[in-house]
């Protein structure tokens, strides 16, 4: 059995709610990814923040991202996997919520991310092919 934590990636760099967007983009270009988690001073997950959003959700609307921050875009909660779970409860929850990138939690800590890459780079093609047909083609 695979789990979470043999899938996902390391290394993940958190976002404080604090931090501006203009820093939160420059941060997502010097590390070359398109979604964030943002923690809370408790450093615990309080949501993901996307490149998409900071263009659709401040840009777009006119709003100034030297100003708005990370914690303006946490809405609700996270959905997460445990690191212990196998990748076919991965899948389910990345299916369910039709989601590209999903936090791995370990003893209520941010421990890394599961991406569409780490799936392809881990899983048999045809399971990576089921996912891409139901969460991909249906956005």
């Amino acid at each position: 059995m695979t789990t979470a934590r043999e899938i996902m990636h390391t290394g993940t760099a958190c976002v404080q709610e604090s931090e501006t967007l203009e820093a939160t983009a420059r941060r997502m270009s010097e590390l070359d990814v398109g979604a964030l988690p943002i923690c809370g001073p408790d450093d615990r997950l309080h949501g993901i923040i996307t490149d998409r959003d900071i263009v659709v959700k401040c840009l777009a609307r006119g709003k100034d991202p030297k100003t708005m921050t990370a914690g303006h875009l946490a809405q609700g909660k996270p959905i997460t996997i445990d690191a212990e779970a196998d990748t076919d409860r991965v899948l389910q929850v990345m299916e369910e919520h039709r989601i590209r990138r999903l936090p791995v939690i370990d003893n209520h800590r941010l421990v890394g991310m599961i991406s569409e890459a780490d799936l392809a780079r881990r899983l048999p093609e045809e399971q990576v092919g089921h996912f891409v047909e139901a969460v991909c083609a249906a956005h």
